[in-house]
């Protein structure tokens, strides 16, 4: 065996051992048999790799950017815990706030059997961790809160050991908000206990499958990092329950296992589905003209050996991502859901927009269904060519990509997409089930009664009893809200506002006295009740905006709301008439185009509410209440031509005004760089000097306390880099420190100031929420223990000093934050009302 291969081969840790097993401690005296037997494993592997289709050879390519290594972002997360153990405030408690009317999305079911005898459904969700009903809904509990991610890709039961119940975390779908997992943990008591079980290093995984009768034996495809390339992609495959991994399917550092299958009669006969995908931050997940990997392979014995079985399907640099499964009633029967990337002339001439209002340049052929009667040796296509199938997935196909056949009947099939349709003649026509949220991601069928359905979708979790045509709902049970951010305003008692992916903008009325209530007078840890049996959860009603919105009210006009729709849209509300008005941006350039991020910045000027200052790639000024908006700044970001794709990207991500000086800005993009002007425009300059370059500036906030004090947070994850990136200068912006020393490593997303303290910072990150008494020099938790949570943004309300946190999964929470026993300073006076 050649030893350059050897030396590509790579050797998994997993709390200090090898996950290829038989590896053993130098000090082992029989290290050298060990060895001999592993460099017998890698021949029987370099052999079944070479009949793979090609003769490929599976090389473990470096990644192309540094990227977090798992045992740095398991360390973090121990930190984490350990600050938890003591934290700031102890005698505080977090209230969840809600929404109780909202759900989020949950990215797969997996659900005991039989029906009847046992009632007990597990589900995986986005950003919000497992959850676990034993009364078919009745009641729902969150089952892992205190894990180093929330973001889970799909949940698996043992066959023969329905307690052994295991978790695969990341999300595969690669949406906006998806974030990275930190491999697989297995139960085996139903949930009440986890065990780590190593592959941490594949940040996404798309399916487990349990052998249905040696619970040892299990499958875990493994789709890889979102943003970069990384070798620890492919099938994995164990024989010991975890506690070692054999990656026996592997094509390259591009392309990753996105689906997996397994014969319902013959175990050893498996099939996985690749999908190669190169996501740029400019760019939607997608296929290019050089990409050969993604395809269907098959194995017969276990995964010793794979074979390309693809024939039949579309040209490979034309499949996009793929669903598989097969027919419990006729196992020679194999279905694939291929997302196609070929183009073709649409049916309606009029369709120029896609779903976010986006020129659509070109369109796709997107969905299309593939039958095997042969065990997927030769495919064809039984789906026809039609906008319904086109339209399946809309512009996004890469999200979906699931399909199940009915165990009872071959020839009845469900795909995935904006909507769940069902297919009774075996692909060839096609009809919706409706009464559902949109974006569906997985479909459980009882395999003893067809008409039993477990949808998931971005809306939560449905159940249907005759076939799809009812669902019952459990919104108020799995309250897995992804918010993006929190605005308040100065009414009372005060509201909270928020957009939440996929569920537009909310507003909620906040319960001041329900949140200060100390414990033992009534209610729970979380959510509980206050004086009087007041509950702290709020009512939410729509307000304004979109599901990527900023909000903000004006100070001297409550009715008076401003907020920002997706990639840069910026409207105004008022709240007593309910009267809108779409705001416009003028470059005063013809034809000049601008560009957006999903959730783009605005602010209103601390000196003159009459002043808006709104963030494209460009920074506007209003003078007039959004009436009429006007560029002063160039472009801010690089402005690179290679990073304009189909995304906007190069964009104004965080804004923030010097309470001390009218017209001292300061801007951030998400291409990290960092500008201030001194006089409202006229000149720039450039101060991100110093900071991680390239990285996404999350957050920029000029100290009311100090004049010349600015801090500053960026964003890795888009580079897969979760470091915690902080900064604070006290010459605005000419040098800058770190603050993150203490803070535990995860991607930082706000940063705000104590409104009555100047020592006292806050900061939500990937992990949770911290507070700094001392300006950052040191950092802890807050009041009681939270679940590790995706704090997005975060305010500090300034006259009831009450903290309400957003979170990418689980909702809004609060905090009582006073420190009534002391004396506090009161914050710097400006002039609200000065004349500009």
């Amino acid at each position: 065996m050649d030893p350059a291969l050897l030396r590509n081969r790579k050797t998994l840790p997993l709390f200090g051992l090898l996950l290829f097993p038989l590896a053993a401690p130098a000090q082992d005296p029989g290290l050298e048999e060990r060895l001999d037997l592993i460099l017998e494993r890698l021949d029987r592997l370099e052999e079944s790799i070479d009949q793979l289709q090609g003769q490929r050879v599976v090389e473990f390519d470096a990644p192309l950017e540094e990227t977090t290594s798992p045992e740095q972002r398991l360390q973090w997360f121990a930190d984490h815990q350990r600050l938890q153990e003591s934290p700031d405030l102890a005698d505080r408690r977090w209230h969840f706030l809600g929404p109780t009317n909202v759900s989020g999305r949950v990215t797969d079911v997996a659900v005991t059997t039989p029906r009847g005898k046992t009632y007990t459904v597990y589900i995986a969700t986005a950003s919000g961790g497992v959850w676990k009903t034993s009364n078919e809904g009745v009641t729902w509990k969150s089952i892992f809160d205190h894990q180093p991610t929330q973001s889970i890709g799909d949940v698996s039961l043992a066959p023969s050991d329905q307690q052994q119940v295991w978790i695969g975390t990341g999300e595969p779908n690669i949406f906006r908000s998806s974030m990275a997992g930190c491999g697989v943990y297995k139960s085996m008591d139903g949930g009440e206990t986890w065990q780590h079980k190593g592959l941490a290093a594949t940040h996404t995984i798309s399916r487990i499958v349990v052998h249905p009768t040696n619970p040892d034996v299990v499958y875990v495809a493994a789709s890889g990092h979102e943003w970069t390339d990384n070798p620890e992609r492919g099938v994995y495959r164990t024989t010991d329950g975890g506690d070692t991994w054999e990656l026996v399917l592997h094509i390259s550092s591009q392309s990753g296992a996105i689906d997996f299958a397994m014969d319902p009669v013959k175990p050893e006969i498996i099939y996985a589905s690749t999908w190669q995908r190169k996501r740029e931050r400019w760019n939607d997940p997608r296929t290019f003209a050089d990409h050969t990997d993604s395809g269907i392979w098959r194995s017969t014995d276990g995964g010793d050996s794979w074979q390309n079985a693809s024939t039949g399907l579309p040209a490979p640099h034309h499949r996009g991502r793929i669903g598989i499964d097969v027919a419990a009633s006729n196992p020679n029967v194999v279905y694939a859901f291929v997302d196609n990337y070929e183009l073709q002339k649409s049916e309606d001439e009029n369709i120029s927009k896609d779903s976010y209002g986006r020129d659509r340049t070109a369109r796709i052929k997107g969905g299309e269904v593939y039958r095997s009667d042969d065990r997927a040796q030769t495919w064809r296509k039984v789906s026809k060519s039609d906008n319904y199938m086109a339209n399946i997935g809309s512009t996004y196909g890469w999200v979906f990509g699931q399909i199940r056949v009915d165990p009872s009947d071959e020839d009845t099939i469900y795909i995935m997409g904006l909507s769940l349709h069902v297919s009774h003649d075996g692909g060839e026509t096609w009809g919706r089930l409706g009464g559902m949220h949109s974006d569906h991601h997985g479909l459980w069928i009882d395999p003893n009664n067809s008409d039993y359905l477990i949808n998931n979708n971005d809306g939560g979790v449905n159940i249907s009893y005759d076939g799809g045509k009812n669902w019952r709902f459990f919104t108020e049970h799995i309250p897995v809200v992804q918010f993006y951010n929190v605005g308040y305003d100065m009414a009372t008692p005060f509201n909270v506002y928020g957009s939440i992916q996929d569920h537009g903008s909310r507003k909620g009325e906040v319960n001041v006295d329900a949140i200060r209530a100390k414990p033992g007078q009534g209610g729970r840890r979380w959510g509980g009740r206050g004086r009087g049996g007041r509950s702290a959860t709020v009512e939410w009603d729509y307000t304004s905006g979109g599901e990527a919105s900023f909000h903000a009210v004006d100070p001297s006009n409550p009715d008076t709301l401003y907020y920002a729709g997706f990639y840069g849209s910026i409207g105004r509300t008022d709240q007593e008439s309910g009267e809108r008005a779409r705001l416009k941006l003028d470059t005063g350039i013809e034809g000049e185009e601008i560009r957006g991020q999903w959730l783009a910045p605005f602010i209103i000027s601390p000196h003159n509410p009459r002043v808006i200052y709104h963030g494209m790639n460009r920074l506007f000024r209003s003078m007039d209440q959004g009436e009429n908006f006007t560029p002063i700044s160039p472009d801010l970001s690089r402005n690179l031509e290679s990073e304009l794709g189909d995304i906007p990207y190069q964009t104004i991500t965080a804004i923030s005004e010097s309470p001390y000086e009218f017209g001292r800005i300061f801007a951030g993009t998400d291409d990290g760089r960092l500008h201030v002007t001194f006089d409202s425009g006229k000149e720039w300059q450039r101060i991100d000097g110093g900071m991680k370059e390239d990285r996404w500036i999350s957050r920029v906030i000029a100290s009311k306390w100090t004049d010349g004090v600015v801090y500053a947070a960026q964003n890795g994850k888009r580079w897969d880099d979760l470091a915690a990136y902080l900064w604070k200068s006290d010459d605005n912006g000419k040098t800058w420190s770190s603050i993150a020393a203490g803070l535990p490593g995860a991607p930082v997303n706000v940063i705000r100031e104590d409104p009555r303290d100047s020592n006292v910072l806050y900061v939500g990150t990937d992990l949770g929420v911290y507070i700094s008494r001392d300006r950052g020099a040191t950092w802890n938790t807050i009041g009681s223990k939270l679940p590790t949570l995706y704090v997005h943004d975060l305010i500090i309300h300034p006259r009831d000093e009450i903290m309400v946190i957003a979170t990418h999964g689980r909702g809004m929470w609060a905090i009582d934050v006073r420190e009534p026993e002391e004396e506090v300073e009161e914050p710097v006076v400006k002039d609200e009302e000065r004349e500009v």
